[in-house]
């Protein structure tokens, strides 16, 4: 019983770090795509 709450609960944590890891890549992105944008929109005036 207890071993087994031991791997769930070890599980849930590399989880949490898999989600907060694909966050933060998104959030980069898309920082990446606005400022890629904005140089793109200054070009065209």
């Amino acid at each position: 019983m207890k071993k087994s709450n031991a791997k769930r609960e070890a599980y849930a944590k590399k989880q949490e770090e898999k989600g907060r890891n694909l966050i933060m890549w998104i959030i980069g992105v898309l920082i990446a795509l606005g400022v890629i944008y904005a140089i793109w929109a200054s070009f065209m005036m």
